[in-house]
Formats: structure tokens, C-alpha cells, sequence
């Protein structure tokens, strides 16, 4: 039977997680890496370019890699949970948004590809490509499009 970490474990992990994700972005850290990169190499001659000279840093980096995935992951998941949060209060507070653009993260693909393709026709129907309109001339085919929609 599995259980889940308790809150304060992943209080601590996303804690830890922020930080490292923005340590680790850093140029310091790069700097750091770069050196350490350079000491090992240096250190070829030393031991006569050995498997374990070799060895040290294969383990290394695979290790700090392998931790680093689920740091990061950790991280990408849940500034894409606030992001999509953000969104859906954005839509949700449009007077005239179609809030079934909420949560759009949850449909399935077809359901996607639909929606791609209803956008796809708003933009034939203005006649030019979106980017081109002006800001009057996009409100007025939104609304059209909304009004259209409405009419269903």
C-alpha cells in the first residue's frame, strides 16, 4: 500500500526544489560547473587519464542529472499549475471569454485539434491573418465570432 508524503514533506521538497531551481540557474552556477570541469580534466594526466578518473565524472553527472529531472519537474509542474490558474481566472472574469476555454489542459486531443480548428475559421472568416488586423478590427471579428457562437 502506498502512501502519499505528508504535507510537511512536500512543503520542505517544493521548498527545496524552488530554491535549487533557481540556484542552479544562475551563472554562479555555471561558473562552478565549468570549474569543476576544468580541475577534472586537469587532473587527467595526473592519474594517467585512469577508468576511475573517467569514472568519477560519468557517476557524477549522471547522478546530479538524474536528481536534477525531478527537481526540475518538479518545479515546470507547478509554475504550470499557476499559470493555467491564472489563465482560468482571466478567462473566468472576461465578460463574453467562453468559459469553456477553462481547463482546456484536460481535454482530450480531439477535442484540442476541434477547438484548433474552430480558432483556425475565426481567422479565414476576418478575411487576413490575425497578426495583421488592427486592434478595432480584431475586437469587432471576436465579437462577430461571439455573437455567432451564441446564436447556437
Amino acid at each position: 500500500m502506498t502512501h502519499a508524503p505528508s504535507p510537511g514533506i512536500r512543503n520542505i521538497f517544493r521548498r527545496f526544489a524552488a530554491w535549487t531551481a533557481t540556484a542552479v540557474a544562475s551563472p554562479w552556477a555555471f561558473v562552478i560547473a565549468l570549474l569543476l570541469i576544468v580541475v577534472w580534466a586537469v587532473c587527467g594526466p595526473i592519474y594517467g587519464y585512469s577508468d576511475t578518473w573517467q569514472l568519477i565524472i560519468n557517476t557524477s553527472t549522471t547522478i546530479i542529472t538524474f536528481l536534477m529531472v525531478f527537481l526540475i519537474q518538479n518545479t515546470q509542474n507547478r509554475d504550470g499549475k499557476a499559470i493555467q490558474l491564472k489563465l482560468d481566472e482571466l478567462i473566468r472574469c472576461m465578460k463574453g471569454a467562453r468559459n469553456r476555454l477553462v481547463e482546456l489542459e484536460n481535454c482530450s486531443d480531439e477535442e484540442l485539434a476541434e477547438l484548433k480548428k474552430e480558432f483556425e475559421k475565426i481567422r479565414q472568416r476576418a478575411g487576413a491573418d490575425v497578426r495583421n488586423l488592427t486592434e478595432n478590427q480584431l475586437r469587432r471579428v471576436e465579437s462577430e465570432e461571439h455573437k455567432r457562437l451564441l446564436d447556437v
